[in-house]
Formats: C-alpha cells, structure tokens, sequence
C-alpha cells in the first residue's frame, strides 16, 4: 500500500510535522502550527501509539477499518496501537486540531497502564467520534496545557507520574462526556435496541441458529451499523445488561418454551437452537437455571 505513514514512536511523528520534541514517550501538539506542506493526496497512518486529537475544524475524511468516521467541529477522535486510519486531506482547509499522542512504553508499570483498556472509546470506529460542548472543549484544552506544562519542563523523577496522572485525568473527563453523549442520544439508542431484539427474534426463527450456529456480539453490532465495543456500552447504558447477557437470556427463554410446549428431544432443542453438542446446551443451562434441561421438565410436570 503507498503513502503508509507508520507511527513507532513520538520522535518520528513530531519530524514528520514540523514539531519539536520536548519528551520520548508524549507529545501535545497543534497541528494549526505543522510546517509539514499538505497535499489531497490520501494518507494511512498505522498506529503504534496512542492518540487524541479535538478537531477544530473539518479538514478531510477519516476512514478507519474501511467505513467512514463521523466527526466534525468540535469532536475529538482517537486511535490506539494496532489501529489503521486513513485520512484524505480537503484541498483548501489546513488541519486544526489539538492532539495528545503518548507511547504504550510511557504508561507501563502505572495505574494508567493497568486502566488503559476501561477507556472503550479507543476501540470505536465509524460514527463514534466524541462530541463536545463548549465547556467540555475548555476541559479538554486546560487537561493539555498541562501535560504540555510538564513536557517542556527538564525530565526529572516526578515527570512520568505527574504526566500520567494528568493523561488519566484527560481520560477520565473524555469517559464522562462519552457517557453524556450515551443520554443526550436517548432515542438513537431505543432505535439500536429495537432493531438488537428484532434481530435476535429474527436469527432464532426458521433454521438460522441450527445452520449457522450461536451467534456473537459481534454479528448484532454489525446488524447495527456499529463496533462491538460501542454497541456493548450502549446496551449496558440502556438497559443495565450486556448483549451477551441478553442473548443468553433469549436462548434460555427459547429452550423453556421448547421444553415445556413440545415433545422434542433435549438433542433436537440444542441443535435448533445452534448448539453443535448437546452437553454444550445442557452446561449452558444448567449455569442459568440450576437445572438440567431434563430436570426443569421434569420438575414442570410435576407441578
């Protein structure tokens, strides 16, 4: 693939855009302030580090994991190691933005390494972007200028807890305003909901299930236009269970209905219900129900 723009480390990234490094491992930058001459041509950078960026304004299109990402004014984007994004520069608009990129090396053997993975909204892909209000935007920037405060400052034995401490505070706000924006999309999210259990109803009907199996997560999100990881945080929001709880509930529900309103075998039920054994299915039952599937029959005809 040409114009790859592999990003291993801070030193490499500041080069490429003109800016000063003033640390190894982080660097805030203002990419209103980049010496580096843009061009329309489209360029992928592969992430080997952590990044923020508050766009300030829209200068292009973002592609990550091949759909478009939704930002605008006043959104911040992120990316971490692993993730490949591809950005195609708009002829007449230089980039604006405020960014924040720190190495995984800065914050290992920290309480920021050990929490890095609770902060979701570095997994999320299309039309994930975190919106901000004014203020929050102000947050945003007072958290930078402090990390930035303390780059610039002569490396000493404070510097790596002062910084990480202050990165996890940036993080922190950036989860409280990602979940603000879970509650101002309240009825977005009833849409994705409907459309999760009309889903679910729809793959346990027919044949579905016993061709093709359980289904995942994974399948539902894509169903809904979004990543696992934002699909699984908006349904936890919502309704205070994981889809793959609410899965395993539908099955559940299915297998007693099955074995209370039919006369099919315990192998006919599992292997209807996507279930490749039916030791699997009686496991799985067991642990919701406390039951054997035989049992809870059983036990329901005797009542």
């Amino acid at each position: 693939m040409d114009n790859i723009f592999k990003i291993d480390s801070i030193d490499e990234y500041n080069k490429y855009f003109g800016f000063e490094t003033r640390h190894p491992l982080v660097t805030v930058i203002d990419m209103s302030r980049a010496t580096r001459n843009f061009t329309p041509a489209e360029l992928t950078y592969n992430y080997g580090v952590y990044a923020l960026f508050l766009k300030q304004t829209y200068c292009g299109d973002i592609t990550y994991g091949r759909m478009p990402y939704d930002y605008q004014e006043g959104t911040v984007t992120s990316f971490a190691p692993g993730q490949v994004v591809t950005f195609k520069p708009r002829h007449d608009v230089k980039p604006n933005a405020l960014g924040l990129l720190f190495h995984p090396d800065l914050i290992r053997g920290t309480s920021l390494g050990q929490e890095i993975k609770q902060y979701s909204f570095f997994a999320y892909s299309s039309r994930e972007a975190l919106h901000l209000s004014e203020q929050e935007k102000e947050i945003y920037k007072d958290c930078l200028d402090k990390i930035r405060i303390e780059t610039e400052r002569p490396i000493d034995n404070h510097s790596k807890k002062l910084i990480c401490r202050n990165i996890e505070l940036l993080l922190d706000y950036c989860m409280r305003f990602y979940e603000r924006q879970f509650i101002t999309r309240t009825v977005a999210n009833r849409d994705v909901l409907t459309r999760f259990e009309e889903e679910l109803d729809k793959y346990f009907q027919g044949n579905t299930a016993a061709a093709k199996g359980l289904p995942s997560v994974k399948l539902f999100a894509e169903k809904c236009f979004l990543s696992p990881n934002y699909f699984g945080d908006l349904v936890k929001k919502e309704t205070g269970r994981t889809p793959q709880e609410y899965i395993q509930n539908k099955i559940i529900a299915l297998a007693k209905e099955e074995l209370l309103g039919t006369t099919k075998t315990v192998n006919e039920i599992s292997y209807g219900l996507g279930f490749q054994y039916s030791q699997h299915f009686n496991r799985y039952f067991k642990r919701s129900t406390g039951m054997t599937p035989n049992e809870y029959r059983r036990k329901a005809a005797t009542v």
